[in-house]
């Protein structure tokens, strides 16, 4: 997980490439979820999920 001084000093760039790595990575983790009923880490979907939220808030706060 980025702390929010690494993410507020990246490009926007580089925040849409990690928002789209980290979007892909919930969408796996969801899948293998709903497919399997088990995953190793089943924490790890709440802290993408905060993750993502951040990276909307800061590139959200760049554009302005």
């Amino acid at each position: 997980m980025s702390k929010a001084r690494e993410i507020i000093n990246q490009e926007i760039d580089e925040l849409h490439a990690s928002l789209a790595d980290k979007r892909k990575e919930l969408y796996e983790l969801i899948n293998l979820k709903k497919n399997t009923k088990k995953i190793e880490k089943p924490h790890r979907i709440p802290l993408l999920r905060r993750e993502i939220a951040r990276l909307h808030t800061v590139i959200h706060a760049k554009t302005l």
